[in-house]
């Protein structure tokens, strides 16, 4: 064992298809580097599988899935080997470890009431089903109202022309989307803006947010990541490609690693123990300048590229939070 625990531990993690994820970036896979790294069994569970069952007797059943041990190679191009492939109950693992993208769809909402019968069952799962249901990833700044900024959210055209007239200069965005996809920086007098209204609300069908446009975006999107309540002391400035708006990796942005703000630190530190209580392990925050635009529950990313580039290791900090969890620290 190179560290962490006395007692190796059972995790899986809920995934998209494993073959999908891109090795030299994905926090998923460094967290599974490091949970081997800490001495424990690592299997992958691609939410697709995720299941429940009784049986005839009355004896109990519960959730269950195809559950893939691998082993984690340090080959970013070949990074793992599958070493036992089984249909597993939760209960059989010490801990099962939600790290599924969004969208938030019908199938990622039937996985967490999956997961939360394999919860009644003594199952430790993060973050938690419920806390995931409760916590839109686009709606939970209202509960923060303090540090975002103008926002509104509604599905209604007046009220987002309105909006957009009073604040001269705003985003439009989706309450589902990720990575920057169909994000919309529109002016007041911006020719294309009834059409843009109109297509991310399907006519008035769809609650969309918009807020005002932050110029502090120029020196980045800042994700600040939450482990366990506690904030990890480097962020990621995802500063956006000449010509974007959008900070998103996945859209072209680059990822610089830098220390917190004194107001980075005032946000995070006023969320991080609110959110952790209700189960919420990890978090990732979304700051421009100093204003707080989203609060990501479901898979937050980053922790490849603050380490490489500040040397602080999230991924091990995670892991060590699980043991912590499971009872071993």
């Amino acid at each position: 064992m190179l560290g962490g625990s006395a007692r190796s531990l059972k995790l899986a993690f809920v995934i998209d298809p494993v073959d999908g994820l891109k090795a030299w970036k994905d926090s998923t896979i460094a967290m599974m580097r490091a949970a081997e790294n800490h001495g424990h069994d690592v299997f992958a569970i691609e939410a697709r599988t995720l299941g429940w069952r009784t049986t005839e007797t009355g004896h109990p059943g519960g959730a269950f899935a195809e559950a893939v041990h691998l082993h984690l190679r340090p080959d970013d191009h070949d990074w793992y080997r599958e070493t036992g492939r089984e249909w597993t109950p939760l209960k059989a693992f010490d801990a099962v470890i939600m790290r599924k993208d969004p969208p938030f769809d019908f199938e990622f909402l039937t996985a967490t009431w999956l997961l939360e019968r394999a919860e009644a069952d003594g199952v430790r799962v993060f973050n938690r089903p419920r806390a995931l249901r409760e916590h839109s990833e686009k709606i939970a700044i209202t509960e923060f109202a303090r540090f975002a900024p103008s926002t509104v959210i509604s599905r209604d055209l007046q009220q987002i022309h309105h909006f957009i007239d009073e604040t001269r200069d705003v985003i439009l965005k989706p309450l589902d989307g990720m990575g920057g996809s169909q994000i919309f920086r529109v002016h007041r007098n911006d020719p294309n803006r009834n059409v843009i209204v109109e297509t991310l609300t399907h006519e008035g069908q769809r609650t969309i947010m918009a807020q005002r446009y932050l110029p502090e975006i120029s020196q980045g999107d800042k994700r600040i990541l939450l482990i366990g309540g506690k904030v990890v002391p480097f962020c990621l400035a995802r500063i956006p490609k000449a010509g974007e708006t959008r900070g998103n990796l996945s859209a072209g942005g680059t990822g610089v690693a830098q220390e917190l703000s004194p107001r980075d630190r005032e946000i995070a530190e006023a969320i991080g123990p609110v959110l952790f209580k209700r189960g919420l392990m990890l978090v990732g925050l979304d700051v421009i300048g100093s204003h707080l635009t989203e609060i990501n529950v479901t898979s937050p990313t980053c922790m490849v590229e603050i380490r490489q580039q500040s040397g602080f290791d999230a991924a091990g900090a995670f892991i060590t939070a699980i043991e912590h969890a499971c009872g071993l620290s």
